[in-house]
């Protein structure tokens, strides 16, 4: 039910946004630089939004919460838009995709620094009989008798 009202409502927000460029931007060029910078702050947004497991990775020494294909795609992602947007030199572009090849580029290192302590974790977790998150939620593993 709260992901029907979150769509809704981000429906509800991009209708007003369309409305409002449509009325109040009278020109091609204001309209591209209205929706342009609501685009970029979007998209940093978005890249930003792991910055809290960034956090939460520095705190345990442990990426366990991090998954690592999303940050690898998330940083292939922004390079391949970064020189494009150099190619072209599009700042609507090259603005929050430079920014969120950095950040991206920062998960990277820290599931480097941290991926060792993180199979030293887990282990240790499993040793004592304990299940983390990244247990639970493995089909592949064998959780029985686990608490």
């Amino acid at each position: 039910m709260r992901l029907v009202a979150v769509v809704v409502a981000e429906c509800m927000l991009l209708s007003v946004l369309a409305v409002l460029v449509l009325t109040l931007a009278h020109t091609t060029k204001l309209r591209s630089a209205v929706v342009g910078s609501i685009c970029i702050a979007g998209n940093i947004m978005m890249y930003a939004a792991p910055l809290a497991v960034m956090k939460l990775v520095i705190k345990t020494r442990s990426v366990e919460y991090m998954p690592f294909l999303l940050s690898l795609f998330a940083f292939l992602n922004g390079v391949l838009w970064t020189t494009y947007a150099l190619i072209r030199f599009d700042p609507f572009m090259l603005a929050p995709n430079g920014v969120g090849t950095l950040f991206t580029l920062v998960q990277l290192v820290l599931y480097a620094t941290f991926y060792r302590s993180t199979k030293r974790i887990m282990a240790e977790r499993k040793a004592q009989g304990e299940v983390g998150l990244a247990e639970k939620s493995n089909p592949g593993t064998n959780n029985v008798g686990h608490v």
